[in-house]
């Protein structure tokens, strides 16, 4: 009776298959879980463009920053609102404004550097190594934050951090976030969910 070999690779995949098949409940459908597109980023004021003219350099900005008012200008377009649109958005609104002057104008923009609104900016203030105000990204958590602020000052009273958070109605809450906890000693329950307005308050310790 001719033998039958058996490859490794076989065996253990069936026997991960059968543990699968035994737990209880349906398997979870991981496969098919789609991801959500990020949504698009919006334009503030200090954020630095690059505004291409196709077939018309001399219409085109390789370095451009949008203006504390929210606006900037561009040869032929000398004064255009950019703050609170997307870069797409902007692209098209500039197209517009060209077609008195330029036959199917096509316009890409690109962000070279970014700060965002300021009520969708995230700030980090006091015994950060790096105190600053960045751009909230959807999903940011505090673990990301401090990432970007480059973690604490050897005086930071890191366990008594808050962050001050407005609610609807525009008054402050505060949420206690133990930061040493988290940075130090990796308690991922520290690592809360950021929203967009929100600040971190970082005290001193006391010596």
């Amino acid at each position: 009776m001719p033998r039958i070999g058996y490859s490794p690779f076989l065996l253990l995949a069936g026997l991960s298959l059968a543990g699968c098949a035994g737990g209880s409940g349906a398997p979870r459908e991981i496969a098919s879980a789609s991801p959500q597109p990020a949504p698009e980023y919006i334009l503030g004021p200090g954020d630095t463009l690059s505004i291409f003219v196709y077939r018309s350099p001399e219409l085109s900005a390789p370095e451009l920053p949008i203006r504390p008012d929210g606006r900037l200008s561009l040869p032929l377009v000398p004064d255009i609102e950019a703050a609170g649109r997307t870069s797409s958005e902007l692209g098209k609104q500039i197209e517009e404004k060209l077609r008195a002057y330029v036959r199917e104008p096509t316009v890409t923009v690109m962000v070279r550097s970014f700060q965002g609104p300021s009520d969708r900016q995230i700030r980090v203030i006091g015994e950060a190594a790096q105190p600053m105000a960045m751009p909230y990204r959807e999903g940011m958590t505090v673990l990301d934050v401090m990432i970007g602020a480059r973690g604490l000052t050897r005086y930071a009273a890191g366990n008594r951090a808050e962050i001050i958070r407005r609610n609807a109605n525009g008054r402050p809450t505060a949420i206690r976030v133990r930061l040493s906890d988290l940075l130090r000693d990796g308690d991922i329950s520290q690592d809360t969910a950021m929203r967009p307005g929100d600040t971190l308050v970082i005290p001193q310790g006391w010596f």
